[in-house]
């Protein structure tokens, strides 16, 4: 049996595991157990009721968080001409056609997020091996295809999330940093949640959202009541 720390011992002290706790009684849980020397992440995994591996069943989507995720994205853009500008004053971190394919081919990857003009797609399509695996292919389902390159910027930039269900059946991202007030960490859950709810594939049956759980980077996690995040408090 693997020895637990101390620390671990602490923090899961006086939490129960297969409880169910509101949302805001979670939050000041999880933040009174992070004792990192660094701001912990908080994440969230939701256990779904669905099986990737039909089409009818694949969940995918972005949730535009409303208090940000506490990170610093770099972005990349496929553009060229007036979209490349635009995406440069955007805030775009790198932007550029067959001399970024070039720097991807390369394995300079200094980017997390990648966005495209829908005329791009020929050439981003040659580094589906590279970026698919990574997460980073550009999808017009989440917005990362678009003309609308400034405003994709702007989302990357501000806290949009993409979600994509794993083969368990699992959705999971960083909905915020440990330093975040309470109220605004809430309200980041709840978004994400409702954000993954209105994804909901045809295919699903019975139950869709089955459990819901927040942690964070070095804590325990904790199971929510899902009638906090789904309904208004």
């Amino acid at each position: 049996m693997a020895r637990i720390s101390k620390r671990v011992a602490a923090a899961r002290q006086g939490i129960d595991r297969n409880h169910p706790y509101p949302v805001e009684e979670a939050v000041k849980l999880l933040k009174e157990r992070a004792t990192a020397k660094f701001d912990e992440t908080v994440e969230i995994a939701m256990n779904l009721g669905v099986d990737p591996r039909h089409a009818d069943q694949m969940v995918r989507g972005v949730c535009n968080l409303p208090n940000g995720t506490g990170r610093t994205v770099r972005v990349a853009v496929f553009a060229r001409g007036p979209k490349a500008d635009e995406a440069r004053a955007a805030g775009a971190d790198v932007v550029g056609a067959e001399d970024l394919m070039e720097q991807v081919q390369a394995g300079n990857i200094n980017f997390d997020r990648c966005i495209a003009t829908p005329d791009m797609m020929g050439l981003v399509g040659r580094l589906g091996k590279i970026l698919g695996p990574r997460g980073l292919m550009p999808n017009p389902r989440v917005g990362t295809v678009t003309m609308d390159v400034a405003g994709a910027v702007g989302a990357a930039k501000g806290g949009a999330v993409e979600f994509r269900v794993e083969k368990a059946g699992i959705v999971h991202a960083g909905v915020g940093k440990v330093s975040f007030e309470d109220g605004k960490l809430v309200e980041n859950i709840r978004a994400f949640v409702d954000a993954v709810a209105r994804a909901k594939p045809a295919g699903a049956k019975g139950a869709y959202i089955q459990r819901v759980s927040v942690s964070t980077t070095m804590g325990p996690g904790l199971r929510l009541d899902l009638a906090s995040v789904t309904t208004p408090a």
